[in-house]
């Protein structure tokens, strides 16, 4: 053991324990006067890159004795302490550094962004650097087994300078955007970030909803750059290539062995990179949502509040004006399933959007649709609350044509004027494609009588001929189904429409084109079947799939047969518009509360359900 300046450095190799100059304090008012000798030299020891713990503890505990004199004018002395590689050193250091943390930042709040950045940039591994023949090959993810301790001093740090440093959370928020890592990162780096980012969340509660909104924005970044087309054919090539592989060639022998053991399952792995980046992402964010609302197994019905007030928020402001995404908006579906409270007071938040004549008609088209989508899919909606919403769709849907045939005048088919009464119609008419055999089941008298009181007879004959603009598939079956169990006969008015669709010629290209069946609504379902493997498995519980062998009768005639049917999850297969996904902003509509009474026009279900 050697001894300096009256303190001990145990553990550490004689020319490692050799300092030079004076103390920092003696070093700091020799710099005020001018002479920087010990101070440069200070900074050169204090960068060393194999600089040993009891050197750091030493240093820390002096630089803590004189911490008000560590002004602005010491910018570069700081900047360098906060870069000493303290995360995952020994307990000492760690507890060394953070008191140094909470002392910096009480006492000169001018490093409070400068601290913050620091243990911010720990929410990811550290690159690893590999060389091979003169080449560097970076951005490799460090599986380091003390990673979650690693984490865990980050996070006790934050809440130290928190503690220190109230207004913390207003200079955190943009320091956590600033440094969210490009979404081509890997998918540990991105999975690390997130998980760190909600982590924060819970110990400052303040910028949870800020930090959703983050989240949700990259990760629908993510889901609107990949189509669901591309998604299947990559992970059908995959599946079909390792079927191939399996198989064993004739006249080798079976060598038994445990592939299980010593291979890992590529069962729920997306072969497709931004899927699988997608998939890990939704899958952290919904293992949050669980840890919110489930406390010790059990439900926990003030936080759920909140996290639901927080997420619809996100919802409103990017998810629904989002068109083609995917799979960020099974978030929201994923937390409704906990309670049928959830799920009736977000149905309940779609039809007021729907129903506002002040909101933008794109965002009442997309509320309809994810009214329609969600009515449809969600396994855990009971009948009588698609019984509820579809009496308000169906009376809003009278009341509109009621309006139009008050004036007398001869009433077009235009999407521009009529896009929100459109895209109700096709709501209706996609909820009973997927529902009308439950209302069936219980009992098959009342829930006919039920279907013939909707009136869709005059829904389908009005002047605005909705059958003319939604989506075939979806009319088609509609019609196939209403004929059957005789409540409104469509095919008269579907060949009559068919025969009046002239073909359009376009020539700008450079050639003609000719276009018949176009989809002018040009509609999309935000809950079709759900492709991501990891997260999935918390949804398919909850999700109801297209039946095909119930209504095989009743499928429409098709031409772009793709073979078994195991490949037609959906009757909407190959029909859905191909659009590119654009991102858009709109202030948030939420403004109410779960529990708070509806207002005029919500389902019943949802005025006195308790939560």
């Amino acid at each position: 053991m050697m001894e300096i300046d009256g303190r001990d450095f145990m553990n550490t190799p004689p020319m490692k324990t050799v300092r030079f100059g004076g103390s920092v304090a003696e070093t700091l008012q020799k710099h005020k006067r001018g002479d920087s000798s010990d101070y440069e030299l200070l900074r050169h020891q204090l960068a060393d890159p194999e600089i040993k713990d009891a050197q750091i503890i030493n240093w820390l505990q002096e630089f803590r004795s004189c911490v008000t004199q560590l002004t602005k004018d010491h910018e570069q002395l700081i900047y360098i302490i906060l870069r000493l590689p303290w995360v995952g050193r020994s307990h000492a250091v760690v507890e060394e550094y953070m008191a140094f943390l909470g002392n910096l930042v009480s006492a000169q709040t001018v490093y409070l962004c400068s601290c913050l950045k620091m243990v911010v940039s720990h929410f990811t591994p550290k690159r690893v650097t590999i060389c091979e023949g003169g080449v560097d090959f970076s951005d490799s993810d460090d599986e380091d087994e003390n990673l979650p301790r690693n984490f865990d001093q980050c996070h006790q740090a934050l809440q130290i300078i928190s503690r220190y440093v109230p207004s913390t959370s207003r200079f955190l928020m943009p320091i956590l955007q600033d440094n969210f890592p490009f979404v081509q990162k890997s998918s540990r780096t991105l999975e690390c970030y997130v998980h760190n980012l909600l982590r924060v969340t819970v110990y400052v509660p303040s910028i949870r909803r800020d930090v959703l909104e983050v989240i949700v924005g990259k990760l629908l970044k993510l889901d609107v750059s990949v189509s669901r087309t591309d998604i299947e054919e990559v992970e059908e090539t995959a599946a079909q290539n390792q079927r191939a592989e399996e198989q064993p060639e004739e006249g080798l022998f079976d060598m038994d062995e445990d592939v299980s053991a010593d291979r890992p399952t590529r069962a729920d792995v997306m072969v497709h990179p931004v899927a699988e980046r997608l998939d890990t992402l939704m899958a952290v964010l919904m293992a949050y949502i669980r840890d919110v609302c489930y406390v010790n197994g059990s439900f926990h019905v003030e936080r759920t509040k909140e996290l639901y007030k927080d997420l619809l928020s996100v919802f409103d402001k990017l998810i629904l004006p989002t068109h083609a995404s995917s799979h960020v908006q099974y978030t929201v579906f994923y937390l409704c399933s906990f309670k049928l409270a959830l799920a009736e007071a977000y149905l309940d938040h779609l039809w007021k959007i729907l129903q506002n004549p002040s909101q933008p008609a794109i965002l009442r088209q997309a509320a309809a649709g994810y009214l329609g989508s969600f009515l449809a899919r969600a396994k855990f909606i009971p009948v009588l609350t698609v019984r509820a919403c579809l009496d308000l769709l169906i009376s809003w849907i009278h009341c509109y044509i009621d309006s139009q045939d008050k004036d007398g005048k001869q009433v077009c088919c235009d999407i521009s004027l009529h896009g929100p009464f459109y895209a109700a119609c096709q709501a209706v008419f996609y909820t009973l494609v997927f529902r009308h055999r439950a209302m069936l089941e219980a009992n098959m008298k009342k829930g006919l009588e039920y279907m013939q009181s909707l009136n869709l007879e005059r829904i389908v004959m009005c002047q605005l001929n909705p059958l003319k603009v939604c989506l075939s598939s979806v009319t088609s079956m509609f019609a196939a189904i209403t004929r059957k169990y005789q409540v409104v006969f469509c095919y008269s008015i579907i060949e009559r429409n068919n025969r009046n669709v002239l073909p359009v010629v376009r020539s700008s290209g450079g050639g003609d084109g000719v276009t018949t069946n176009t989809n002018p609504l040009d509609s999309f379902f935000p809950f079709d079947p759900y492709l991501l493997k990891k997260s999935g498995h918390l949804i398919e519980p909850l999700y109801q799939v297209w039946d095909e062998l119930a209504d095989v009768e009743l499928l429409p005639t098709r031409t772009d047969q793709r073979g078994s049917k195991e490949d037609e999850d959906d009757f909407l297969c190959g029909d859905t518009p191909k659009t590119e996904g654009i991102l858009g902003m709109t202030p948030s509509s939420y403004d109410s509360n779960i529990c708070s009474p509806s207002s005029v026009g919500s389902p019943p279900i949802a005025r006195h359900r308790p939560f």
